[in-house]
């Protein structure tokens, strides 16, 4: 599991510049100023805390799908194919950098949710709805930690992953929302631009997993189902 909370975190801490562009100014419409220092810490930890806990409801959902492909024997075709979707999707923003709308419908009634918290958000917990209704947009980041997710193929590490991924993005996030617009744009791109390479690395991991070249954690030497058959049949 230790892969997962470190590519988890990883993605997070460097993708958080990019959440600033997309989550900011949600974040930034929240209903928290002009409240006492306490009650306003209180009430954006909450919302950040849904976002990581729909994460890890994604991560755990997902992981599960993953695990299916593993009980049929594909883990290592699964992992390197999880791998090369992440790296392709890099190729394909590059060169189409455009967003993609095909999603837009079926997140139409989150945006709607989403916007009726925001409008009446009355008491503490709120928040953490709003949290938890914002961590189901659609997010490039989120879809690639999702991938990452699925090819850990375990319910437990999948959602580990999407809450380290989630608890990633707190420091500037919360900052964010504290401080106000403090990062500078110039900052911010030159972080951004370190988010390509570090799912570079995060793809080749799941690359080598697959690879099973019995390298320890790195790419261990994994059982046929042939084995673990025989194995039950002979203990």
């Amino acid at each position: 599991m230790w892969y997962s909370i470190i590519s988890g975190l990883g993605l997070g801490l460097l993708g958080s510049f990019h959440c600033i562009g997309m989550c900011g100014p949600i974040a930034l419409s929240l209903p928290i100023y002009g409240k006492d220092k306490a009650e306003k810490l209180l009430l954006i930890v909450l919302y950040n805390l849904g976002r990581a806990v729909s994460y890890a409801l994604l991560g755990a959902i997902f992981g599960y799908l993953g695990n299916q492909f593993f009980l049929f024997g594909y883990q290592q075709a699964f992992s390197i194919t999880i791998g090369v979707v992440m790296i392709s999707v890099l190729i394909i923003q590059k060169f189409a950098p455009q967003s993609v709308t095909i999603f837009d419908k079926p997140f139409a009634k989150v945006k709607m949710l989403l916007s009726r918290l925001l409008t009446s958000s009355k008491n503490t917990f709120s928040y953490f709805f709003i949290g938890v209704a914002n961590g189901l947009l659609p997010c490039g980041l989120v879809y690639l930690a999702i991938g990452a997710a699925m090819a850990t193929g375990s319910v437990y590490s999948g959602a580990a992953l999407m809450f380290m991924f989630g608890l990633g993005t707190f420091p500037l996030m919360i900052s964010l929302m504290i401080f106000g617009r403090f990062v500078s744009l110039k900052l911010r791109n030159k972080m951004r631009q370190l988010i390509p390479f570090f799912i570079i690395f995060t793809a080749l991991v799941f690359i080598l997993r697959g690879m099973n070249l019995g390298i320890p954690y790195l790419s261990p030497q994994l059982q046929s189902t042939d084995t673990i058959q025989a194995i039950k049949c002979h203990p």
